[in-house]
């Protein structure tokens, strides 16, 4: 066993390097992600090491990115497409609903798509306008396409390795407020969870609380000071938006009574309302409390100097925390 202390985004280059070193069908593109190695240094170096054919710098257009990834997808490449920011995707949306999505179906199993397309998303950088959103729900609600996030360094290393290898198209959503977090990585044992499970990374009783990305720091946070006063959190990790992981979180709504879900885009519509309606059909006899949710208020993202009091923090989990038990 071979474990290294990596920062998220480390591990992610890492990850795509063992990616490229495996398959010479895998191909990088994007802007800036070869000479530059990529707005958050994500790719760096990788052009130097594979050259220009495999990791490409491409026009500002995220639609040719994606249309020209799928073209090459469908004659047997694994594209990797990197969206330099969240709010940049959008361009690119109609060729991944409504191409990438759907050939597999279309052709009735006769054609796949192995392409990814990663997003850095969310807030908590300071950043501009269209630079933190979290667009999850308009690819989750789209049947064809795989929805992950991972959370820490070693998830980052192994998830980007199997999403590539996988024959379905993946949106790899990267919480890049957590790109300069560190973690240890084995990276020579890969693990036992498959790309579509989520993980409790903290055992509780009293309350589950479910969130993904960058916000699971954050809700970790909120169960040790939870614990000093007395109560005891169990932190689900979904990693995997679509398709959700619904075992595990059944699993411990029944433990615990109680169910949180934490998010970081507005809560009407998002996955938070996905996740409270299945578990109430699942679990209706075993909740203590109504299914409560966190996330972002009902605005567009609001400037930097305001974004702290737009992402959910400890205080507003445990805020709602304290009202499931109360009821």
């Amino acid at each position: 066993m071979t474990t290294t202390t990596m920062t998220l985004g480390g591990a992610l280059n890492a990850g795509l390097r063992r990616a490229l070193e495996h398959d010479p069908k895998v191909v990088i593109m994007g802007e800036d992600v070869g000479t530059l190695g990529g707005v958050f240094r994500i790719t760096d170096t990788l052009q130097k090491d594979f050259g220009e054919g495999r990791v490409i710098d491409t026009p500002l257009a995220e639609s040719g990115i994606v249309g020209t990834a799928f073209g090459m997808a469908l004659r047997g490449y694994r594209p990797v497409c990197e969206i330099q920011f969240d709010g940049f995707v959008y361009p690119a949306f109609d060729q991944i609903v409504s191409q990438v999505a759907k050939i597999h179906y279309r052709t009735a199993g006769a054609v796949v798509a192995p392409l990814t397309v990663r997003i850095p998303y969310g807030g908590g950088i300071g950043a501009v306008e269209h630079h933190s959103e979290s667009p999850e729900v308009y690819f989750t609600h789209t049947a064809g396409l795989r929805v992950v996030s991972p959370s820490t360094p070693s998830d980052a290393y192994w998830m980007i390795q199997q999403a590539v290898a996988l024959d379905d198209p993946v949106i790899f959503l990267e919480p890049k407020h957590r790109y300069w977090e560190r973690g240890e990585v084995d990276t020579d044992t890969a693990p036992d969870l498959p790309l579509t499970s989520a993980r409790v990374v903290r055992s509780g009783s009293d309350a589950t609380v479910v969130t993904f990305g960058a916000l699971v720091g954050t809700a970790l946070r909120a169960a040790e000071i939870a614990e000093t006063e007395g109560h005891s959190l169990e932190v689900v990790d979904l990693r995997s938006l679509s398709p959700i992981d619904f075992d595990t979180i059944e699993a411990s709504v029944r433990r615990t009574g109680r169910l949180v879900v934490v998010q970081e885009a507005p809560v009407f519509c998002g996955i938070g309302a996905e996740i409270a309606a299945r578990t109430t059909e699942r679990c209706f006899y075993q909740l203590e409390a109504p299914v409560l949710r966190v996330g972002g208020f009902d605005i567009p993202y609001p400037p930097a100097k305001l974004e702290s009091h737009h992402r959910p923090d400890p205080d507003r989990i445990l805020d709602a925390v304290d009202r499931a038990l109360a009821a």
